[in-house]
């Protein structure tokens, strides 16, 4: 037996991999091999017959940042012409028409605007829940809350225990990067590094408090960083407990200071969402980014480790600032999901399900080629088969990207 394959078999068998391991994976070009790994991972911890998604608005509140993020093609300096602050009235209009569609959360995030008070955002959570009670707040990026502790002069701790009253309701884990100070400080300036950046979560989880995990790869970074990143993740999960979620996506260099850097491509994608589910034994969901990758891709990360298809997102700003904008109706994020032989959930960001009128066994009509046919005629597979039908050939597929 190969070290790679007795990597994978580890992983398979749920034994922790170790760095060295995960790079091991991430230098290997055994994409179906990790896929196929990294599918099992994600059907063993998730042996439910269906696989979920949400539906979300993202609003940013603001453009103007302190910080300069070479990576970022949304951010404006401070008192620069296109700078912005949203008027409430919009906000809440954006929150409405969210509503009225059947959206239940909003993904507010801003860049470091040098004046904004914490009063100002405690008094825009309590509007919104006070006109919304039913909408989560999946609000402010370690990176912000950091900010509006030294802004503020109170300690993380107090922030967000205020924040939490005024309506917060969960914390996106976005401003991650790569959490190496090596790369954070060569492609930002004025943003918290990595330590800071993890403390944010453990006081969020130390109040009881739920987040997510992100990773933005495919810049400066080398693998041996891609993994030193979910070490750290690793690492405070065992501590707290607190990710419900892990969700990586490859930088989008369009319109940015880094325009110069060629994006990674599918493959790569595929394989760090893969490695990370085989790495990150104690973070339970893994997300898709159909955002930045586009559906096709999205929906085949199902078979590499994802659980989850990622929300809707009814408005999305920071990534189509980069160039890149992919757009999915409701009846295409479900269909990515059942096409591949799973039943689409909606649920929340806790990972809780909605009642659906539409959670009988669907019979699924897939092409003859994924489902072993003849040519002449269409293969079924029932909805509990987490896939396996139609994987070999999306897998079969993905050596080629």
């Amino acid at each position: 037996m190969t070290p790679h394959q007795r990597i994978l078999d580890d992983a398979i068998a749920g034994r922790r991999l170790s760095a060295a391991d995960a790079v091991t994976l991430l230098e290997s070009s055994d994409l179906p091999g990790i896929g196929r790994a990294a599918n099992a991972v994600a059907n063993r911890l998730h042996p439910e017959p269906y696989r979920t998604y949400n539906i979300d608005r993202n609003i940013n509140y603001t453009n103007v940042c302190t910080a300069v993020c070479d990576f970022c093609a949304f951010y404006r300096p401070p008192k620069h012409a296109e700078g912005y602050v949203l008027d409430r009235g919009v906000m809440m209009s954006k929150i409405a028409e969210m509503v009225s569609v059947g959206g239940d959360q909003i993904l507010l995030q801003g860049g470091l605007h040098p004046t904004l008070t914490l009063e100002w955002y405690e008094e825009l959570l309590g509007e919104i829940k006070g006109r919304f009670p039913q909408v989560n707040i999946h609000g402010f990026s370690p990176p912000e809350i950091h900010h509006f502790a030294k802004v503020s002069k109170l300690p993380v701790r107090e922030v967000l225990q205020r924040l939490a009253r005024a309506g917060l309701g969960s914390l996106p884990g976005g401003g991650g990067e790569i959490l190496v100070d090596r790369v954070r400080q060569a492609i930002t300036r004025g943003k918290v590094l990595t330590d800071g950046w993890l403390d944010v979560h453990r006081q969020w989880h130390g109040i009881g408090g739920r987040s997510t995990a992100t990773m933005m790869f495919g810049h400066i970074e080398t693998l041996a960083e891609r993994v030193e990143h979910l070490e750290r993740i690793r690492d405070l999960q065992d501590e707290t407990g607190g990710f419900t979620a892990f969700i990586c996506w490859s930088f989008q260099p369009d319109n940015t200071q880094m325009a110069e850097i060629l994006p990674a491509g599918p493959f790569d994608y595929l394989k760090t969402q893969a490695v990370a589910r085989l790495f990150l034994d104690n973070v339970p969901n893994i997300q898709s980014s159909w955002v930045t990758q586009g559906r096709e891709i999205g929906q085949l990360a199902l078979l590499f480790g994802a659980n989850d298809m990622g929300s809707l997102m009814l408005e999305e700003n920071v990534v189509s600032a980069a160039g890149t904008v992919h757009h999915l109706t409701l009846t295409e994020m479900r269909s990515a999901i059942s096409e591949l032989g799973w039943i689409p959930r909606r649920r929340n960001v806790f990972y809780e399900l909605f009642e659906e009128q539409c959670d009988g066994p669907l019979e699924l009509v897939l092409p003859a080629a994924a489902s072993g046919g003849s040519g002449n005629g269409a293969g079924t597979v029932a909805s509990g088969q987490s896939g396996a039908l139609i994987a070999p050939a999306l897998l079969a597929t993905s050596a080629k990207l």
